[in-house]
């Protein structure tokens, strides 16, 4: 069955960013955040997976959404690295349960990225843009500059573009595709200009001889797991590379514009970020964080995003993504007890003040569903390109796990306490992350060859 889909024309928005902008955002978001730990009441649902997922789909895609958001009690706020890390899949059509399903998540994903684009216009490229109401934005930077905002901008866009490259009976693909052509025709330029800054915004760092050019060498930068107080962390600059090779590919910047900032070639850049983070055999976290024990010294957010830093078909890649993975696989304080739940780093690290008092191991030791669907996912990469079945099992029962845990919890979950619970302190209670749903069942697919769930369009 075929639908077709137009887009509302937008009015204009106006952006704000600045001192009195940051004060009146955050005022906004610690009413929102604590509002939803005390007030928010728990809803019965049917631990049916399928129930679950329309559930999911119907409250992340509803009509009355302004934005593509993770859910309460993020949910009053706009998070542009997601399009990046948590839901690069929402177009994929085998999790897509009937053609109004697509045209409404077609719908959103325009107008998320079309205002998106509109900040980058801006000039707002920050971690988070807060609605302030009557079309006013307010961009705001938790808790330090972003590392991985162009990231899911491209990654957004790009999805859009790419929207009628899977077989697909829906109409709405090809219209979305179109849409993003001209999006990209029409912020092409301005997006140019954001990449070229960040580019220029790149440091030389050296580590025992070994030189590379980072993007936190001298003060955090704000990636997925943004509480982390450590500089010159690997995620961050992975994704910066991400950001480089995803705006060439989009024909947005050529690569001998970026080299003269750069000085050296994408590849290049590359290689000397792994000969650094990799220099022990294995990928560690943070150059400014704990040395000597491997398992301290690495976390779950080095598989980077989908179709990102990683490229598994370069044997060096491989070797030094298997010993990094078979550390975490092999330590039992990376996983929550008699599960494949991984935590994201074996002991909790050094915290924003906020972070300490509210939620220390927000991320640390809890376990994000959606770092192991990624985790599952480059090892079934890994499988692919060595031609073996090294990871399979061990990407078969992450998602096992997580789907249990799912029925458990009556709802996709942002994050697991090292205990296997809800994540909850006395300020935070995790969230129910609808939009994260669909990325599970496209790894889910790809891991057992057969779809979790199944629909009649």
């Amino acid at each position: 069955m075929k639908s077709d889909i137009s887009f509302p024309s937008h009015r204009e928005n106006r952006f704000y960013q600045g001192r009195a902008a940051s004060v009146v955002a955050n005022a906004l978001q610690a009413v929102n955040f604590l509002g939803d730990r005390f007030l928010r009441r728990s809803h019965h649902l049917s631990s049916a997976i399928e129930d679950l997922y329309r559930h999911s789909m119907d409250s992340a895609f509803s009509l009355t959404e302004a934005f593509l958001v993770t859910g309460a009690p993020h949910a009053s706020a706009y998070y542009p690295r997601d399009f990046a890390w948590f839901y690069p899949d929402v177009l994929d059509p085998e999790t897509i349960m009937a053609s109004q399903d697509a045209v409404r998540r077609v719908r959103l994903l325009e107008k998320s990225i079309r205002l998106l684009l509109e900040a980058v216009r801006a000039d707002v490229v920050t971690t988070t843009i807060v609605p302030a109401g009557g079309g006013r934005y307010l961009g705001v930077n938790y808790f330090s500059r972003p590392s991985d905002t162009l990231l899911g901008v491209l990654a957004g866009l790009r999805q859009m573009i790419d929207a009628d490259q899977r077989a697909s009976s829906y109409l709405a693909m090809s219209q979305c595709a179109h849409a993003g052509r001209l999006l990209l025709a029409e912020y092409g330029v301005d997006l140019k200009g954001a990449i070229l800054q960040l580019a220029s915004e790149l440091e030389p760092f050296s580590d025992d001889g070994v030189r590379c050019l980072l993007c936190d060498a001298r003060a955090p930068r704000s990636a997925a797991t943004d509480t982390r107080a450590e500089r010159r962390r690997f995620v961050t600059n992975a994704c910066v590379y991400t950001t480089f090779v995803w705006g060439v590919q989009l024909g947005i910047v050529d690569e001998n514009e970026l080299k003269p900032l750069l000085g050296r070639d994408l590849a290049q850049y590359k290689k000397d970020l792994l000969r650094v983070f990799g220099k022990d055999g294995y990928v560690r976290h943070s150059l400014d964080g704990p040395a000597g024990s491997p398992v301290s010294s690495i976390a779950l957010d080095f598989v980077s995003v989908h179709r990102g830093f990683w490229d598994l078909n370069d044997g060096s890649e491989r070797a030094l993504f298997a010993a990094t993975t078979d550390l975490i696989i092999a330590e039992p304080r990376f996983r929550i007890p008699s599960t494949f739940h991984f935590l994201v780093s074996a002991d909790n690290p050094r915290n924003k003040m906020i972070h300490k008092i509210a939620a220390p191991a927000y991320q640390g030791r809890s376990s994000w569903p959606t770092f192991n669907v990624e985790f599952a996912d480059r090892m079934l990469d890994y499988d692919e390109f060595s031609g073996g079945d090294t990871y399979r099992a061990c990407a078969q029962a992450i998602l096992k796990d997580i789907r249990t845990a799912t029925e458990v919890h009556g709802g996709y979950q942002e994050l697991l306490s090292e205990q296997g619970l809800k994540y909850r302190t006395w300020a935070y209670k995790g969230a129910v992350a609808h939009s994260w749903f669909p990325r599970f069942l496209s790894v889910w697919r790809r891991a057992y060859g057969t779809p979790l769930l199944q629909w009649n369009d």
